[in-house]
């Protein structure tokens, strides 16, 4: 079982990708929607949760979504299509760092995706180069809530605290206009969420030949979170405008 299936099953009962519920996604969505938007770009779209509720929020919305998941995609595609918004959502089966589009977007998305890109600011630079004049950019990243455990900065990468992560964000020419950390609920219902869906996958299909090692990487994960990096991680949504256009 590969990376991507995995996160496929764990994500199945969880609202969006990122530790957020309905009600933070709709409210950084209307901080995120400009009056005047027209079109919107989600960098690492997965299955285009981002994008769809987008969609069915604004009717006049165009948008495109980028992911190298072509399962996700699929996925995507269906549910616009049940949603009733597929003739305004268009999927391409890339990476997104090497995406490129003639016209520009009013909204760029990247929500728990800058790993495509190697980090928070390049993909600050990526989207830099879709945005619109006076468009938006919504980003989520992880931070360091206190002080992490060495096997913490392993398992999570080169993380700063949150008042460094925003400086380094106004130091590349940003100006946040709207923001949600996520609560500690949002978190563990995150976590617990994941890794459960993940188990029960395995516990409900045993003679899967992939049962076994899906209900171990549950365990782990979940081990993982509760011993080494629940106390320390935090995740940051901001919505940006460029400083200077």
């Amino acid at each position: 079982m590969n990376r991507e299936q995995i996160s496929g099953i764990a994500h199945a009962d969880h609202p969006i990708k990122a530790p957020l519920d309905d009600d933070s996604v709709r409210r950084l969505l209307a901080r995120g929607v400009a009056d005047t938007a027209q079109r919107a770009l989600d960098l690492g779209c997965g299955g285009g949760e981002w994008l769809l509720r987008a969609l069915a929020m604004w009717p006049d919305l165009r948008a495109e979504g980028v992911d190298v998941s072509e399962d996700a995609l699929t996925r995507a595609s269906r549910a616009a299509e049940r949603l009733g918004v597929r003739d305004r959502l268009t999927l391409h089966h890339q990476d997104a760092a090497d995406y490129g589009s003639p016209k520009p977007f009013d909204l760029v998305l990247s929500v728990g995706a800058t790993h495509a890109f190697g980090g928070l600011l390049p993909t600050l630079a990526a989207a830099r180069e879709h945005l619109a004049p006076g468009g938006r950019v919504l980003i989520g990243d992880g931070f360091w809530d206190r002080e992490p455990s060495q096997e913490a900065r392993e398992m999570l990468g080169d993380l700063a605290d949150l008042a460094t992560t925003v400086d380094r964000i106004v130091a590349d020419g940003w100006t946040p206009v709207h923001g949600h950390v996520s609560t500690r609920r949002e978190l563990d219902d995150y976590e617990w969420s994941c890794w459960g869906s993940l188990a029960s996958w395995a516990l409900d299909n045993p003679d899967d030949p992939e049962s076994a090692q899906a209900l171990e990487t549950a365990t782990t994960r979940r081990s993982e979170w509760l011993r080494h990096y629940r106390d320390t991680f935090g995740f940051v949504s901001l919505v940006l405008r460029r400083t200077s256009d």
